[in-house]
């Protein structure tokens, strides 16, 4: 069976299974953009908390959290976990999009792919995980997101072995299915799902697995 085949397999079982996900929770682009830093090391659930606060504060917006100080932000978003390290790199990211492109980040948002993924990565704190979850959730450019579950299942499953790092991981899926936004968001989500529910860490659940036998 092919590579590309496989893939496909994957995504269909998975999502037969599960049914659409539905992400990436996030009224606006920047919203999902902050999401994505303060999901670093922690759930969803601790990140919502944190959101709904900047939400009750009238603070989600561009120009009201650029305009906070350190201490302020990491106030709002203590919920999340590693508050004032994750409210520097808030405020780089922000500083960032300020001085290089005056603020606007619809502008920032559109640059083309490999170069927003450029200067998302110029900023203090922002890894390749971090930068294609808002290229992807937040500007809508088609890239797959790599995180530990993807490794997890398909080194699993044989498709890879240890040593695969996260563009070894990213290139076998792009090489291997259609670049499309809606494919990637929904494929992601769905490896996430299984990999929380079946393909854990340590005593993953086989046999019950929708993956199982591929």
């Amino acid at each position: 069976m092919t590579t590309a085949r496989l893939l496909e397999q994957i995504y269909t079982r998975l999502l037969d299974h599960f049914g659409p996900q539905n992400w990436w929770p996030g009224d606006t682009p920047f919203e999902v953009m902050v999401g994505a830093v303060l999901t670093q090391n922690t759930n969803w659930q601790n990140v919502e908390k944190a959101i709904t606060n900047l939400k009750d504060a009238g603070l989600m917006s561009f120009e009201a959290m650029a305009a906070l100080d350190r201490e302020s932000l990491a106030g709002y978003i203590r919920p999340s976990g590693y508050y004032n390290i994750k409210a520097g790199r808030l405020q780089n990211l922000f500083a960032h999009i300020r001085d290089n492109w005056g603020g606007d980040l619809a502008y920032f948002l559109s640059l083309p792919r490999e170069r927003l993924r450029e200067e998302l990565l110029a900023v203090k704190g922002i890894g390749p995980e971090t930068a294609d979850s808002i290229i992807l959730y937040a500007a809508g450019q088609p890239v797959f997101v790599i995180d530990a579950y993807t490794h997890r299942i398909l080194f699993r499953h044989e498709l890879v072995d240890e040593s695969f790092g996260y563009y070894e991981l990213q290139e076998l899926f792009m090489d291997n299915l259609e670049e499309d936004v809606a494919l990637f968001n929904e494929y992601h989500a769905l490896l996430v799902r299984v990999g929380k529910e079946f393909c854990k860490k340590s005593r993953p659940n086989c046999a019950a697995c929708p993956l199982e036998g591929l």
